[in-house]
């Protein structure tokens, strides 16, 4: 009875990483004679560890990655063009605690996109929040809150996020207000030290096509290219492989 008391207090309290192993320790202390010091740290170690997996499995059901990329997956061999080496450098996603954003630039089926939700897994497994978006949804994400004045609230909620990766940035028909928005995302995430990943078709020069007026394209390349790595992939597309 006494067992089912404590099982029901560690439900109400949500301990359910300790509710799950609470019989197993106890009968455990009572053959082994171990102590309530090391029942209770048991325990409690117990409840840190599902704690955290739970964390991990609901940050990596937010970050939205479409697919099961992961860097050990990514077909290095076939893509020469990408040095494993550098790529595995930033495994440890220490460059989102330095706030530091990757560009990756290349023709369409070079990898970009796998190697992107590559990273942000890892950066995931190393505890920071990140969220995958296309581009062009994104833009038409934030056209649709233009209509219902909920722009500032989703720029805020994105700036929170520590690692944003924005897929597929190509030749796009944008209205002012989007371009806008967008630029103000640029800004507000570079101004929080959030890093942001995108992927590209278009080198830089050629994002003066994309996006006007030019005064506004220049001040979005100064912030981003500020703590910038920028990865050029030329190579042959994996799909025909």
């Amino acid at each position: 009875m006494t067992y089912e008391k404590i099982r029901r207090l560690l439900e109400e309290l949500k301990f359910r990483g300790m509710a799950n192993i609470l019989d197993d320790v106890l009968i455990n202390a009572e053959k082994e004679g171990t102590s309530v010091r090391d029942a209770l740290h048991e325990l409690l170690a117990e409840e840190l560890r599902y704690r955290r997996e739970r964390s991990l499995i609901y940050r990596m059901e937010k970050a939205k990655i479409p697919w099961d990329w992961t860097l050990s997956s990514f077909p290095f061999d076939k893509q020469p063009a990408v040095k494993k080496s550098r790529i595995m450098e930033l495994a440890d996603a220490r460059f989102v605690e330095r706030g530091e954003n990757i560009v990756f630039i290349g023709d369409t089926g070079a990898g970009k996109s796998g190697l992107a939700s590559g990273l942000l897994r890892e950066a995931i497994l190393a505890g920071y929040r990140g969220l995958f978006y296309n581009v062009q949804n994104l833009l038409d994400d934030l056209y649709a809150s233009l209509a219902d004045r909920t722009t500032s609230k989703m720029l805020k909620s994105l700036c929170r996020y520590d690692i944003l990766v924005l897929d597929e940035l190509g030749y796009l028909t944008l209205s002012p207000e989007q371009m806008n928005a967008f630029f103000k995302l640029m800004a507000e995430r570079y101004q929080a030290n959030k890093s942001t990943v995108i992927t590209t078709n278009l080198d830089y020069d050629k994002w003066y096509g994309l996006f006007k007026p030019k005064d506004m394209v220049d001040a979005l390349l100064d912030r981003l290219q500020h703590y910038c790595i920028t990865i050029r992939i030329e190579g042959k597309s994996l799909r025909k492989l």
